[in-house]
């Protein structure tokens, strides 16, 4: 009774603090597209144990194609980047002073989680392999969960970048600003998967990487605008849900939303055309669901856990996975361990893995106590220090890619 009363009180504390004019709803849609990033890494990730006792990436999806819809509810980011544009619009237009200190500081809110996690993860390594005598390729596997989310910040920063570009074209072209990227997406989707794909060079679905993820987050700049209407919205849930179900009926696209291990083709990396149908109809449900879920954060039970994850995001992003593995590369020297360490190949495991799920988010508490420090400004971190640590970070980087 007594955690139930402070959790009461803490809830009445934030509402009591929250600015009368904030906008909750978008705060509801970030918080909700955040957590869905750990929740489907947690779920769709396992590992397997070799006979060396290093553990290697596995998915359950490579055995149970039926899970794909799980991707389809837990794949966010057309969300998120629609929040974040029309997060950044609103914040530019507050914005007093040259448009460059305003794209500094908000590079520096993404770089610096980012430069905290790989530079400790820099120094993890020796230790975890030289003290504890954890195998190599646990290390690499562990590295490359960790640096996997992390493509995210590298795209957010260019989408940030063009924030005023994004502006000028909703302000000429509205919600159809967008229109363009989604052209651009298909045509690039035709050629390396048409009649003449064979022709084609592999690189090239490089070049959606920027429209595709770009599509949502000017849609989210259209709707700060104020150029995005119910009318809009219904057009973009009905016409993304009717281009998603076309695209898996008759063109083939893969039903995951994440790449399955053996796999030819993958729909998010880079985004394929079945993305962005997806988060079309994502940012379309967004937009009509808008005032409905600002009425349900007005109660501060629900308002409160949006403003604690909101002021965590970082840490959330950035360290999720390493919660996880936290739990992960111990239980390795115990053997195999159902729904942890073992191949992902059974409703018995997925049974499993939702029980270990809440550990992964207790372990992700106890962690983000510590590291949500690298969110806030290194004031008092000096010239030296923050060289290292981009040292250090650029060293994991090297080790995560497999450069060295």
């Amino acid at each position: 009774m007594k955690a139930l009363h402070s959790l009461r009180t803490a809830a009445r504390t934030i509402e009591a603090r929250t600015p009368a004019g904030r906008d909750r709803p978008i705060d509801g849609l970030r918080a909700l597209a955040l957590l869905a990033v750990p929740t489907g890494h947690w779920l769709l990730g396992g590992f397997t144990l070799s006979p060396d006792g290093a553990l290697h990436n596995a998915s359950p999806l490579a055995a149970f194609g039926g899970l794909a819809p799980a991707g389809w509810v837990l794949q966010m980011l057309g969300v998120f980047f629609l929040v974040g544009g029309y997060a950044s619009v609103l914040s530019f237009r507050r914005h007093q002073g040259p448009t460059a200190d305003w794209l500094k500081g908000r590079l520096a809110r993404l770089g610096r989680p980012v430069l905290g996690v790989t530079a400790v993860w820099a120094v993890l390594l020796p230790l975890l392999h030289h003290g504890l005598a954890v195998p190599a390729d646990t290390l690499r596997t562990a590295s490359t969960l960790v640096v996997q989310p992390l493509w995210f910040v590298g795209v957010y920063t260019v989408l940030t970048a063009l924030t005023p570009s994004c502006v000028r074209a909703a302000r000429r072209l509205g919600a159809y600003a967008a229109a363009p990227l989604l052209g651009a997406v298909a045509v690039v989707d035709f050629l390396r998967y048409g009649p003449y794909d064979d022709a084609v060079p592999s690189w090239l679905g490089v070049l959606n990487i920027l429209p595709g993820w770009l599509f949502a987050y000017q849609l989210g700049v259209s709707w700060g605008e104020g150029r995005v209407t119910r009318r809009h919205g219904w057009g973009l849930l009905l016409g993304g849900a009717a281009l998603f179900a076309a695209l898996l009926a008759w063109f083939g696209y893969p039903a995951s939303m994440v790449g399955v291990p053996g796999e030819a083709r993958t729909n998010s990396h880079p985004p394929s055309l079945l993305v962005l149908a997806l988060a079309a109809a994502q940012s379309g449900a967004a937009v009509l669901l808008r005032d409905r879920l600002g009425g349900w954060l007005r109660r501060p039970a629900l308002w409160a856990p949006v403003v604690v994850v909101n002021l965590s995001a970082m840490t959330i992003l950035c360290w999720h996975q390493t919660a996880m593995l936290a739990a992960a590369v111990p239980a390795a020297y115990t053997g195999p361990v159902a729904g942890l360490v073992g191949a992902p190949d059974s409703v018995g495991w997925i049974l499993a893995r939702l029980a270990w799920m809440p550990v992964f988010a207790v372990l992700l508490v106890l962690i983000g106590r510590y590291a949500r420090g690298f969110e806030s400004p290194w004031t008092r971190t000096g010239t030296i220090r923050r060289a290292l640590a981009g040292v250090l970070a650029a060293g994991f980087a090297v080790f995560a890619l497999g450069l060295a």
